[in-house]
């Protein structure tokens, strides 16, 4: 068995020089000609629908991965697709508590990754839109009908493939850009982020008290497998089983993450942000104590989250809280994943400019 050797570094270095070929020859097409670039702009800033993708293919044609972007992979299972959105719908609330608390901080720890946010300047200047922005790709992404006839999973995914090129053209024109960095959000940094949103939240759910079984982690992890795939991440990236994505984390992990200024940075951002927010009892301390609790003494350090530990009763409170809710009976979960999703627009009013 070669199990271990999975991922090497060898091949990890060779996917921080690759970006996302397709999406790269497209935006360098688009780029080349200001009517082109406006028209693109449009389409981007429209709502999502059926409608609306067919006036980007018809706009441009000829571009393999906007004729496709309709057709899931061919390993896809639409009945763990479903679970994946059964299991989200019925977690979303605490799932998005951990993009903030865990996931995000989690990615900034990969120094050189985390410089293109840094230079894009989008997260430090306009946090609060930039985070909602990936809530809302999340809610899209994850809702019970995403994927179907009348769902905005493939154009949401489209626009963020789209986004990540015009990002990578952008930041390598823009001269403040290192070549010993990798490409910028290059394969393993898509990699990594991918894990972040998957198999980390399992880790978090699992580390406050909910109880996860491994049929529920397998079908979120496969949701996201495809959300990475049809995000134009390599399918050699994309582990098969849970037991490969730990493997694909931790070799991340070692190569990747470093103390940096710029993480730290992002990180002040990003929990200036939570504490703003919050409208819970739950105190500063409390917050960034369990950011701490969640993403681990070492890694909290590097970013430099500063906060008391959070005291033994109250993760004891709250674990055994989640481990109750764990257990309650469901309801329907479109009605959840409805209710939940509308909860979050109303918290936040500029979204519903956007829908």
């Amino acid at each position: 068995m070669t199990d271990h050797n999975l991922y090497s570094n060898q091949l990890l270095d060779q996917k921080r020089l690759s970006g996302d070929p397709q999406a790269d020859e497209f935006i360098h097409y688009v780029f080349g000609d200001p009517a082109r670039r406006q028209l693109l702009q449009q389409w981007m800033a429209g709502v999502s629908g059926a409608a609306h993708l067919k006036i980007l293919q018809d706009a441009f044609p000829g571009f393999a991965f906007i004729d496709k972007a309709t057709d899931l992979p061919d390993w896809a299972q639409l009945r763990l697709m479903k679970a994946g959105a059964i299991f989200y719908a019925r977690h979303s609330e605490i799932i998005m508590s951990l993009l903030g608390l865990l996931s995000l901080p989690y990615c900034y720890n990969a120094a050189n990754g985390a410089m293109v946010l840094y230079l894009s300047e989008l997260i430090r200047k306009q946090t609060t839109k930039r985070l909602y922005d990936t809530a809302v790709f999340v809610w899209e992404v994850m809702g019970p009908d995403a994927f179907g006839k009348d769902g905005n999973a493939f154009e949401e995914i489209l626009k963020v493939r789209i986004m990540h090129a015009a990002v990578r053209y952008y930041t390598l024109q823009s001269g403040k850009w290192n070549d010993s960095w990798g490409l910028p959000i290059n394969q393993e940094d898509m990699a990594g982020t991918n894990l972040s949103f998957s198999l980390i939240v399992i880790r978090g759910l699992r580390m406050l008290g909910y109880n996860v079984s491994q049929e529920d982690q397998a079908a979120f992890m496969h949701i996201w497998a495809v959300v990475g795939c049809l995000s134009g991440l390599d399918e050699d990236l994309i582990p098969e089983n849970s037991k490969k994505a730990q493997q694909l984390d931790i070799i991340i992990k070692q190569r990747q993450f470093s103390v940096s200024a710029h993480g730290q940075e992002l990180t002040k951002s990003l929990t200036a942000h939570i504490l703003s927010v919050n409208k819970s009892k739950a105190t500063a301390n409390d917050i960034l104590g369990l950011m701490r609790y969640l993403l681990g003494k070492e890694i909290a350090d590097m970013l430099a989250i500063e906060a008391p530990e959070l005291p033994a009763y109250k993760l004891t409170l709250i674990k055994t809280l989640n481990l109750l809710k764990s257990f309650k009976p469901q309801g329907d979960p479109k009605q959840n994943y409805r209710t939940a999703y509308a909860t979050f627009k109303t918290q936040n009013p500029e979204l519903s400019k956007r829908n």
